[in-house]
C-alpha cells in the first residue's frame, strides 16, 4: 500500500503511471538523504518519548545499512512502491516489523521530501563550488603564468586598446568569485531545516525542531510551518539561478575560446587531443568542447525561467505540481560539474600565442597610449585626442609599444591576490563545515 492509500480503496494503474511520473528515477537522487532525515527523526522521537531507546538503535542500524546499500549502488525503488519516501519505510518495516512502522509519526510526506530535497541541494551545491573553485585555481594560476603575453582588447568587436592574457585569465576568475556569492545565497537558503512542518500545518506531538535543525547541520530552520512549505520552489529557482550564473560565465568563455581559435584571430591554439576534424576538409580543426560547453551552459540559463513557469500562480500549501521540480533541478547538477570539469581540462591544456601585438594591424591599439603622451607632457586631453586623430588620418601616426600600465586590476597590476581574497571569503561564507561534520556524527552513531 502506499503511504496515503486507504484499505480497500485503488488507483487505476494508469493515473498511477501519469502521477508518479519519473518520481522513482529522480528519487535515487534523494536516497541517501531520505536515510539521513530518517536518523535525525527517529533520535528526535525518542527523545519525546514515541519511540524507545531500543527501538531507536533497532532502527539506526538498519538505517545505516540502507545507507551503505545506497552507496554500493545496491539500493532500488521496486517496482510498485510510490518514491524513496515510502521504499525506505518499507525496507524498514520488513526488517524490524511495526517499529518500521512508527518512524513517520510526526512527518508528512510533504516535510520528508523537502527536507531531503535541502539536505541534496545543500550538498549539490557545494560540490559545484568545490569545481569551480578548481576552475578558479586554474584560471588564476594561467592568468599568473601570461601576464606578460599581450592580447588586442575589443570593443564593439573593433580593436580597441591593448590588453593580455593575464587579464583574460584573470576576468573570468574574478567573474567566477562573484558567481560564489550567488551559489553561496542558494547554498544558505537550501541550509533551513524544514522537518517538523508536517503537511504545512505543524503537528500536536512535541516535535524539537531545534533537535532536528542541529542532527542535520542546518543553518537554521524555516521556523514558519507554512512557509516551510513554501520554500518548495524557492530552494530550487535559487539553486537553478546560481548553477545559471556559472553557466553564463563559463558559456561567454567558450564562445571567446571559439573566435580566439579561429584563423582570423588566431589567439591560442587548442590541442588536436581537445579539437575534432571534418568529413570533407582535411585542414580542419574545430574547436567541438567549446561550442558544446556553449549550448549545454545557454541551456543551464534557462532553467530558473522553467521553475517559474511550474510555480506561476500557485496558491500556498503543497501542490502536486512541485514534484516536476525534481525533474528541472537534479539533471542540471549532474550538466554543470560536468561542464565545470571539462572547462579545467581545456583550460588546463590550451596554447597560448605569443607576441601578438607585434603585428603591424595592431598599431591603433596603442592610439590612446600616444594620446596619454601627449597629456603628460601637458597637453590638454581634448586637444591631444585630436592631435593623434589627425596622425591616424593623415598615416603619420606611430605607435607607442612600451605600456605603463599600474593601478590595480590593469595590464601591469592584474591585482589576482585581490581576487583570491573575493573568492576565499566567498568560500568562507558557506559553513559547509558544520553540515560536514553533522553528517558525519548522524552516520557515526551508535555504528
Amino acid at each position: 500500500m502506499k503511504l496515503w492509500q486507504k484499505e480497500g480503496v485503488s488507483t487505476s494503474d494508469r493515473i498511477e503511471r501519469f502521477t508518479v511520473g519519473r518520481d522513482r528515477e529522480m528519487d535515487l537522487y534523494l536516497a541517501p538523504f531520505d536515510v539521513l532525515g530518517n536518523l535525525a527523526h527517529a533520535q528526535m522521537l525518542e527523545t519525546i518519548g514515541l519511540l524507545t531507546n531500543d527501538e531507536l538503535t533497532a532502527l539506526e542500524t538498519e538505517l545505516k545499512t540502507i545507507y551503505q546499500q545506497i552507496l554500493a549502488g545496491e539500493f532500488i525503488i521496486e517496482e510498485g512502491v510510490e518514491d524513496v519516501h515510502s521504499q525506505v519505510e518499507l525496507m524498514l518495516t520488513r526488517a524490524l516489523g511495526d517499529t518500521g512502522k512508527k518512524i513517520h509519526a510526526g512527518r508528512s510526506r510533504n516535510d520528508q521530501v523537502l527536507v531531503d530535497l535541502k539536505l541534496f541541494t545543500r550538498d549539490q551545491l557545494w560540490h559545484v563550488a568545490e569545481a569551480v573553485q578548481q576552475v578558479f585555481d586554474r584560471l588564476i594560476n594561467r592568468s599568473e603564468q601570461h601576464k606578460n603575453d599581450l592580447l588586442p582588447g575589443y570593443t564593439h568587436l573593433q580593436i580597441a586598446m591593448p590588453s593580455s592574457f593575464g587579464l583574460w585569465f584573470g576576468a573570468y576568475a574574478e567573474a567566477l568569485a562573484d558567481d560564489m556569492l550567488t551559489l553561496q545565497t542558494a547554498y544558505r537558503l537550501a541550509n533551513r531545516n524544514p522537518l517538523g512542518s508536517g503537511a504545512g500545518y505543524g503537528s500536536s506531538f512535541p516535535l524539537n525542531r531545534t533537535l532536528t535543525t542541529e542532527l542535520l547541520g542546518f543553518e537554521g530552520m524555516n521556523v514558519n510551518v507554512v512557509y516551510a512549505q513554501m520554500s518548495r520552489g524557492k530552494t530550487e529557482q535559487t539553486a537553478l539561478t546560481a548553477i545559471a550564473a556559472i553557466a553564463a560565465t563559463i558559456s561567454r568563455m567558450a564562445m571567446d575560446i571559439c573566435l580566439y581559435n579561429s584563423q582570423n584571430f588566431g589567439f591560442l591554439t587548442l590541442p588536436d587531443a581537445l579539437t575534432t576534424g571534418s568529413s570533407i576538409m582535411p585542414h580542419k580543426k574545430n574547436p567541438d568542447v567549446a561550442e558544446l560547453l556553449r549550448a549545454k551552459t545557454n541551456r543551464l540559463k534557462a532553467l530558473p525561467m522553467e521553475v517559474t513557469l511550474v510555480m506561476s500562480n500557485l496558491p500556498s500549501g503543497y501542490h502536486r505540481d512541485m514534484q516536476i521540480l525534481k525533474e528541472i533541478l537534479m539533471p542540471a547538477f549532474d550538466e554543470i560539474l560536468d561542464c565545470l570539469s571539462i572547462t579545467d581540462f581545456m583550460l588546463e591544456h590550451l596554447q597560448v600565442k605569443p607576441n601578438l601585438l607585434d603585428d603591424p594591424k595592431y598599431d591603433l591599439l596603442f592610439s590612446v597610449e600616444r594620446v596619454n603622451e601627449l597629456v603628460l607632457q601637458g597637453v590638454p586631453f581634448r586637444e591631444a585626442y585630436r592631435t593623434i586623430g589627425k596622425e591616424i588620418a593623415e598615416h603619420t601616426y606611430q605607435p607607442p609599444r612600451d605600456l605603463h600600465h599600474s593601478h590595480e586590476g590593469s595590464l601591469g597590476n592584474l591585482g589576482n591576490d585581490l581576487i583570491r581574497q573575493q573568492m576565499n571569503q566567498a568560500m568562507a561564507g558557506f559553513g559547509a563545515e558544520r553540515a560536514r561534520v553533522a553528517v558525519e556524527r548522524l552516520l557515526g552513531r551508535n555504528s
